[in-house]
């Protein structure tokens, strides 16, 4: 579990910057360039990444029971991966009318995905890696509207040929996740369960 902590607060840690010391990274940036910014950020990035991999891998050899996971539970978290792949696909779309609406929708896309996990899973390492990422989207949600609130960011006006384009890329990213990758890559599949 501590591996898996530690990757959480490298990994969440990096990414939380503009929430917590926003003057501090424009400081950074101007100081050491773009580049080598970019580079540390990567580097401390996919360190944590495999933290969080490797830590949850070795937590699930030992896993402690939670809570019991409700019923509905499944069927919410698919209905809701539908709509946070559409978003994720959306973030990479910025006409798309999910962008108009949402300006965040990679943000949304996760709060979706880590929320309602924590009603499928029911183990501490899930709850400790879905939580995470909840608390943290969810953070940076309210911190991003307050920027573009201070800063007077504009949205463009939706295409609706880029919303369609991010809806079906995002259904598709999803019934390959539903139909194989989760398995592969969880060990478990969503329409199963195990």
């Amino acid at each position: 579990m501590e591996m898996l902590i530690a990757g959480l607060v490298l990994f969440l840690g990096v990414h939380s910057t503009r929430i917590l010391a926003d003057g501090w990274r424009t400081r950074m940036l101007a100081r050491v360039g773009e580049k080598p910014w970019k580079l540390g950020y990567s580097v401390v990035s996919l360190l944590g990444f495999g933290l969080i991999v490797y830590g949850f891998g070795q937590a699930r050899q030992a896993p402690e029971w939670v809570f019991v996971a409700p019923a509905w539970g499944r069927h919410l978290t698919m209905l809701a991966m539908w709509i946070s792949m559409i978003l994720l696909a959306a973030s990479h779309s910025p006409q798309s009318h999910y962008k108009a609406w949402l300006h965040h929708p990679m943000l949304w896309a996760t709060l979706l995905w880590s929320a309602t996990h924590l009603t499928v899973r029911h183990q501490k390492h899930d709850a400790v890696l879905f939580g995470a990422f909840a608390v943290w989207s969810a953070l940076c949600l309210v911190s991003s509207y307050a920027r573009d609130s201070r800063n007077g960011t504009a949205y463009g006006p939706p295409v609706l040929k880029k919303t369609l384009i991010a809806t079906a890329a995002g259904t598709v990213l999803y019934l390959v996740f539903v139909f194989g990758l989760h398995k592969l890559l969880m060990g478990m599949s969503p329409l199963l369960g195990h």
